[in-house]
């Protein structure tokens, strides 16, 4: 593994040369959620160098369809700043957003979303809509992915292999890409 590599792989063109030191937070998280046997989806909030919060996928500990790892890493930043809108900050996470999340980055109003990978399944941001960059919308976000595509994709493909090896697969992983996070 290059040195680059490890800090998350270049960064997206366009992008800022600190993405990678970023994404490689997000991908610690990632590392979390997989300890914890959650599907390894990793978030993080920075704004002007600072975390403002961080988060990781806890869908199956909470019971909740909505603890994605980025309304996760939002909550921590409200708090964090006592704010709900997020001017100037940027989200880091290592797939691609839902729906639900691209929803929620827009009404934060955040600046910028960066992902690893996408989610073919139900991504909302590239794969399957446009939720962050619509111009039809009130608020838009400058995006960029495949910073830590490599290590982001592996971590998918490992849970989601672990669970058809041991044969725990639910009728809704049939459907999750190891690309994507569909079944969050």
């Amino acid at each position: 593994m290059t040195n680059e590599e490890a800090q998350g792989g270049p960064p997206a063109p366009g992008g800022d040369p600190d993405d990678p030191r970023w994404m490689a937070l997000a991908l610690d998280e990632a590392r979390s959620a997989l300890a914890a046997d959650e599907v390894p989806i990793g978030a993080l909030v920075v704004r002007d160098g600072v975390v403002l919060g961080r988060g990781r996928n806890r869908c199956r500990a909470l019971k909740d369809p909505t603890a994605h790892a980025e309304l996760e890493a939002l909550r921590a930043a409200f708090l964090a700043t006592g704010d709900m809108r997020l001017p100037g900050a940027t989200v880091y996470t290592t797939v691609e957003p839902c729906f639900m999340c691209a929803g929620a980055l827009s009404h934060a109003r955040v600046a910028r979303v960066v992902w690893a990978v996408r989610d073919p399944k139900f991504g909302g941001a590239a794969s399957l809509g446009a939720v962050l960059t619509d111009p039809r919308l009130n608020h838009r976000a400058a995006v960029a992915e495949g910073v830590g595509a490599d290590e982001a994709r592996a971590l998918l493909q490992g849970f989601f292999r672990a669970k058809r090896a041991l044969g725990s697969r639910r009728p809704s992983d049939a459907t999750a890409s190891e690309e994507g996070a569909a079944e969050r």
